[in-house]
């Protein structure tokens, strides 16, 4: 306390100074303030108590702005009065408590302003005011999201400027300009993965937090080494199957503009029906595979069975049919419910045995990776969001550039990896060879079948993976092949180097720009105005479970088809058993 003692004849900069000065002691001492004069040449101030002789004066010194003391009479009799709160506790000095803090950590929780600030000052505030305090920091730090809307068309202008042969594009709605949508992929990105990336994009979104909501869209794909490769991303108003059309479209035109032949794609995503119409539509000859993390998620939530969970990962890696079917037989012995539900899912959809297009490997998409470079972000304005991620792009690129610089191996590391052990296995097997291309590889516990002109083998790693599994290893030995030669170019390590080959190129920063309305009258730079939607004030509602509703007596149902009790006719058992002998 004794740092907020004040002595006749004590200086301040300014005024400003002084009653922040004061301000704080107040807060500190837990008295609460009446302030009687308070201009720019004089302030007089004393206890709010009733009967509590403590008064300062204090005015401005001729031809300078500093601020001095000129009189403190009295002593404290008053003690702590101000315990549960503070008048001089404004959002506004809440604001300057917490401003580094939040520049540290843009997720300081209100909980956690309430809790420092009554563990330094001994003092409780309303949790809304915590709230606010919060949301005008982020303000004051990074701009308010109207600004942030505001300054996108400059912002994309800037961007292509910077990164020639980049794509960034705000599209508006209505007749006063409303934010709808927004695009944006590097030509880096574009270039990376056209030229050295896998044929794989995963789908994915994740929601936003500012005041205006959004969800964030993004593609990605995998590098040579199995890494995170973002291709494009946007931001849509509102999340459903029109906002979903428009990313692939602007994708496919993106991907156009810069190949004469699109390659044939594998997309991976969690097949919500809008995502599933946008790639047939836009990609008709891609295949399209859901993704097994969010499925085997949504298995878990829905019957809460870790087994079910394992079962449904090893008939998704099964390579034969058999194989496949006895883990779903597997599934249903444990719970009918679950072989009932996945039957929504086409087994051509998710398991590797009847998938027909390639996914070396990647059964998930990464896009829940890309979501974490924006997860602490998504509280911030759109802006703030975008260059957020252009930053960790940017580093990123340079960063995996040195890396694949570094190496002189010729694949990748992981694809290397399994190179070495394919030839370490190898050795041990027996090789009997057909004609050219077709080869008996004899192991201890297994023979398979290798044909060199379709690269694959009968135990179907090769197909699975892209690169020769041991069987395959073997005969490319056997005839003095190279088995190198016989792995997909997108594993190597001069591959990985073209990914990351071009430069993403920083932006100039928002002091720079210029605002719509300090641009020339000519037409070309657009004026964005937020969505009409705003985040609903206070906490959202959660499901509460209700405790009389779980003593309630469960209703019997009864099947119409085969007159037992336990099931509907839509889900009677017959069926199920029928399914699965179809699979």
């Amino acid at each position: 306390m004794e740092d907020y003692n004040f002595v006749v004849g004590q200086e301040f900069p300014d005024v400003k100074t002084f009653r922040s000065a004061i301000k704080e002691a107040a807060i500190a001492q837990h008295f609460e303030l009446r302030i009687i004069k308070s201009d720019l040449i004089r302030y007089i101030a004393k206890c709010a108590s009733e009967g509590c002789p403590w008064r300062i004066r204090a005015v401005k010194v001729p031809n300078a702005p500093t601020f001095t003391i000129k009189s403190l009479e009295g002593t404290h009799t008053c003690g702590r009065n101000a315990q549960n709160g503070h008048h001089q506790a404004s959002v506004d000095w809440i604001v300057s408590f917490i401003e580094e803090r939040l520049r540290d950590n843009i997720n300081y929780k209100p909980k956690d302003i309430l809790h420092d600030i009554h563990k330094q000052y001994g003092i409780t505030i309303p949790y809304k005011q915590a709230w606010r305090a919060k949301e005008r920091g982020l303000a004051a730090i990074f701009g308010s999201s109207e600004e942030g809307y505001c300054l996108l068309p400059s912002f994309c202008d800037k961007l292509k400027k910077a990164n020639a042969g980049s794509i960034a594009e705000v599209f508006t709605t209505g007749a006063d300009s409303r934010f709808q949508r927004f695009f944006i992929s590097f030509y880096a990105s574009i270039h990376g993965f056209l030229n050295g990336c896998l044929p794989i994009v995963g789908l994915g979104e994740i929601q936003l937090k500012s005041r205006y909501l959004g969800t964030l869209l993004s593609a990605t794909s995998y590098d040579a080494d199995g890494g995170l490769f973002p291709l494009a991303f946007g931001v849509v108003d509102v999340e459903n199957d029109e906002s979903w059309m428009w990313f692939l479209s602007e994708l496919h035109k993106a991907l156009e503009m810069n190949s004469e032949n699109i390659p044939h794609l594998t997309f991976i995503s969690d097949g919500q029906k809008g995502i599933l119409d946008a790639v047939k539509r836009k990609f008709p000859s891609s295949s399209h595979a859901l993704c097994m993390r969010h499925l085997s998620k949504s298995m878990g939530k829905e019957f809460k069975n870790s087994r079910l969970v394992n079962l449904l990962w090893k008939a998704a890696y099964a390579t034969s049919t058999s194989g496949f079917k006895e883990k779903m037989a597997e599934i249903e012995e444990i719970s009918y419910e679950a072989a009932k539900w996945i039957q929504q899912f086409p087994p051509s959809r998710w398991a590797l045995i009847y998938f027909e297009g390639t996914r070396y490997g990647h059964f998930s998409s990464n896009t829940d990776e890309f979501n974490t470079w924006i997860l602490e972000a998504r509280e911030l304005p759109i802006l703030q969001v975008i260059e957020r991620i252009h930053s960790k792009l940017m580093s990123e690129f340079e960063e995996r550039r040195s890396k694949g610089n570094s190496w002189f191996s010729v694949l990748a590391p992981s694809a290397e990896k399994r190179m070495i052990e394919a030839l370490a296995c190898a050795s041990s097997f027996k090789v009997l060879r057909s004609d050219e291309v077709e080869f008996e590889v004899i192991s201890p516990e297994r023979s398979d079948i290798v044909h060199l002109g379709t690269r694959s083998c009968s135990c179907r790693d090769w197909q699975l993976y892209g690169t020769p599994c041991a069987h395959a290893v073997a005969a490319l030995l056997s005839c003095g092949k190279d088995v190198y030669a016989f792995t997909e170019k997108c594993f190597t390590v001069a591959s990985y180097r073209q990914a990351y080959s071009q430069t993403i190129h920083p932006i100039p920063g928002e002091l720079v720009w210029k605002k719509p309305d300090e641009e020339p009258a000519n037409g070309d730079i657009q004026v964005v105005r937020p969505p009409k939607f705003r985040r609903p004030p206070g906490r959202p509602e959660k499901k509460r479970i209700c405790v009389e509703h779980l003593n309630r007596e469960k209703h019997t149902v009864h099947c119409s088809r085969c007159n037992q009790t336990g099931h509907y006719k839509t889900t009677c058992k017959a069926d199920a058993v029928r399914s699965i002998e179809q699979f």
